[in-house]
């Protein structure tokens, strides 16, 4: 059986809506992944997350090797156990770090050297090391090491990038995995229309569970990515499911659905709203069929601004969320202006049931034909 399936097709563009069956459950797509780092959203329990119609974490691979350490983990009987969450977890590699640990890294034929800022000792993570300390925190989606290169980089670089990033994901697929743990391959090239098509070909043939379009969060211009979409979609399988990683703000969730993605992930949601950046719907009726085509269908509201000091409604009277029905923007602003923590927690509360609820209604729109 394959563990994934479309359900239903765009009529006039290439987004999809999919289920894919993981060993913790059955996952709607397109979906969105709140970032779990070391093993918690920041803020909020796993049975806020639940409450909130959370049904797949990301949780990072190098950062969980480094603290708690496996032993603790494995002791504890995996990721779900430690943390108490049930649902799906996809694990990533500890590539990204690759990016973001840039001035404390080196990178080798076998591998990557890290040094760890706290400890000062230095950790080798290989693509075999990165898959078993995958399979030792038991998650549902497993990533393979990859090299993500930052935006600039020169074309003779990114083509010896992207020939290491194949090697790796070879020996990434060599490794035993868990019963019904998936493996992801993750298509690198940078901004190079060739490279991506070479880097794509390379990893479709290595036949994984789903594919992952990497290095296109990390400093390129937007108009860019959704190009180098353009390029490599059609020319990875159908019936696989498709990753974009890091990606993105509401906007570009929804441009990169249309052009075929399923699967998203990002801080934007948790970050902004520790920094009292909020999302609001532009229209108030839940049944509203939200015509994505304008891209504007969203509004940010910087909860500190002394405006919302005496406004008593809520931040969004349409949304469902624990903050929307309880507390207003006055009682919020009123929270971060003083420095109180439960700021943090109810703002990352209504951000994630805005990204929640947005992709619920692109589902919808699929399968309305009105996207």
């Amino acid at each position: 059986m394959s563990n994934f399936k479309i359900i239903k097709k765009g009529k006039n563009t290439k987004a999809r809506v999919g289920k894919l069956y993981t060993a913790h459950g059955i996952i709607n797509t397109p979906l969105f992944l709140p970032i779990a780092t070391r093993g918690a959203v920041k803020t909020l329990t796993p049975e806020e997350l639940k409450e909130l119609g959370t049904n797949i974490i990301l949780a990072n691979t190098y950062h969980l090797f480094l603290r708690p350490g496996l032993k603790v983990i494995k002791k504890a009987g995996g990721l779900h156990r430690f943390m108490h969450w049930t649902d799906p977890i996809l694990t990533d590699s500890g590539g990204f770090q690759i990016f973001s640990l840039a001035k404390s890294r080196k990178i080798f034929k076998k591998g990557v050297e890290f040094k760890d800022d706290l400890s000062g000792l230095n950790h080798i993570l290989t693509p075999e090391k990165a898959i078993e300390i995958q399979k030792t925190l038991e998650s549902d989606i497993m990533m393979v090491l990859d090299e993500c290169v930052a935006y600039p980089a020169t074309y003779d670089y990114v083509k010896k990038s992207i020939v290491l990033t194949y090697q790796w994901a070879k020996k990434s697929k060599q490794v035993t995995r868990l019963k019904k743990q998936l493996l992801f391959g993750i298509v690198q090239g940078s901004i190079y229309k060739d490279l991506r098509l070479q880097s794509a070909k390379d990893i479709t043939s290595l036949k994984f569970d789903g594919y992952a379009i990497g290095g296109l969060a990390v400093g390129e211009p937007v108009a860019k990515m959704y190009e180098v979409l353009d390029w490599i979609l059609p020319s990875m399988p159908v019936n696989k499911p498709r990753y974009l990683m890091g990606v993105g703000k509401p906007e570009q969730i929804v441009e990169a659905v249309k052009l075929g993605v399923d699967m998203f992930d990002c801080v934007i949601p948790t970050r902004n709203a520790r920094h009292a950046l909020l999302y609001k719907f532009k229209y108030e009726s839940p049944k509203f069929k939200m015509k994505f085509q304008n891209l504007k269908f969203y509004e940010e509201i910087h909860i500190k601004q002394a405006k919302y000091a005496s406004e008593t409604k809520p931040i969004d009277s349409a949304c469902s969320c624990y903050t929307c029905r309880n507390y207003s923007r006055a009682y919020l602003r009123h929270l971060f202006i003083i420095g109180e923590p439960l700021a943090l927690r109810l703002a990352t509360v209504h951000n994630l049931k805005f990204y929640l609820q947005l992709m619920e209604r692109i589902q919808n729109a699929i399968k309305d034909n009105y996207l």
